[in-house]
């Protein structure tokens, strides 16, 4: 059944945007919020709402109408999936930034999952019913390369790689301001959050996670960086960087309330290298990528020259 929530605004309220007003009232997440602002779930006097930046005014009725969740789908979906590498034990995939890895309330259907059951002929369950093939995940709006496990024997040996750090992952970046060094060592832990579930944060009692950078190019009032992970905690990456000052460009969740640059999309991350041991030859694979071409227009658009 659908849950349907009323709110008054009060004059202490008024200028508020509408997306944040609702988000600060419910525990739904800010994307979700304004998700359901676009599929005019949220009437503001009666009226759907045109946009999430609506301003509120004193003496407004806010109605928000949260449709019932549909459970996680689990069949193959038809979903354009470029699979860079694949044989009887694995697969190497790009997934675009934008897609959710494995189903999840939320996001039911739609994802890398469904996608590469449609795709793929076999997939390992050692990962869980939920998330057939998956040996590690990347965020929704970090595009670039996947591994896959097709049969369990293939899962646990790149699953023990990845655990023993042998398993070579390299990001390419744009950070927001300029490096006093051109590379560098994060090494903090990384934990949730203690006041926003949503969240990770470097904090005491935390996993141990490092984070090794590098500049590639500097940029007007950014950075071109590579950042190679000996960990894999997550959001580690996006993490790190805002901690030592230099947030991912784009990212809404750990970058400035106020950007330098209105970048749509998420933030400007991607998985750019993928290397190991091959599960049954022991022969060394590597896998390269480039960046699609929201973050390439980007890297054009801020450089010096």
């Amino acid at each position: 059944m659908a849950e349907n929530l009323y709110w008054h605004v009060e004059p202490g309220e008024a200028g508020e945007r509408l997306d944040a007003y609702i988000t600060a009232r419910t525990e739904l997440t800010r994307s979700r919020v304004g998700n359901l602002i676009g599929e005019g779930q949220a009437l503001v006097n009666g009226a759907a709402a045109s946009k999430a930046g609506l301003r509120l005014r004193a003496g407004d009725e806010v109605h928000l109408e949260i449709p019932e969740a549909r459970e996680p789908s689990l069949d193959a979906q038809d979903i354009d999936l470029r699979i860079v590498y694949e044989d009887d034990d694995l697969a190497v995939v790009y997934k675009p930034s934008g897609m959710v890895v494995h189903p999840a309330a939320g996001n039911p259907d739609g994802t890398l999952v469904n996608a590469l059951l449609f795709h793929l002929d076999n997939l390992s369950g050692v990962g869980g019913e939920k998330r057939p093939g998956l040996v590690h995940r990347i965020d929704k709006d970090t595009s670039g390369l996947l591994l896959v496990a097709k049969n369990d024997r293939a899962h646990v040996s790149l699953a023990e790689q990845i655990k023993e750090h042998s398993v070579e992952r390299a990001y390419l970046a744009i950070c927001i301001d300029r490096f006093r060094e051109p590379l560098g060592v994060v090494d903090a832990p990384i934990g949730r959050h203690p006041s926003d579930r949503k969240k990770m944060a470097i904090r005491e009692g935390g996993r141990r996670a490092v984070t090794h950078w590098r500049v590639l190019e500097e940029l007007r009032g950014c950075s071109y960086i590579e950042a190679r992970l000996e960990t894999g905690r997550t959001h580690q990456i996006r993490v790190h960087m805002a901690s030592i000052g230099h947030p991912v460009l784009g990212d809404p969740v750990y970058g400035p309330k106020k950007s330098p640059y209105p970048v749509a999309g998420g933030q400007l991350l991607h998985a750019a290298v993928i290397g190991f041991d091959h599960p049954a030859t022991g022969k060394r694979m590597r896998f390269e990528a480039q960046p699609e071409p929201r973050f390439l227009a980007w890297l054009k658009r801020l450089e010096l020259r």
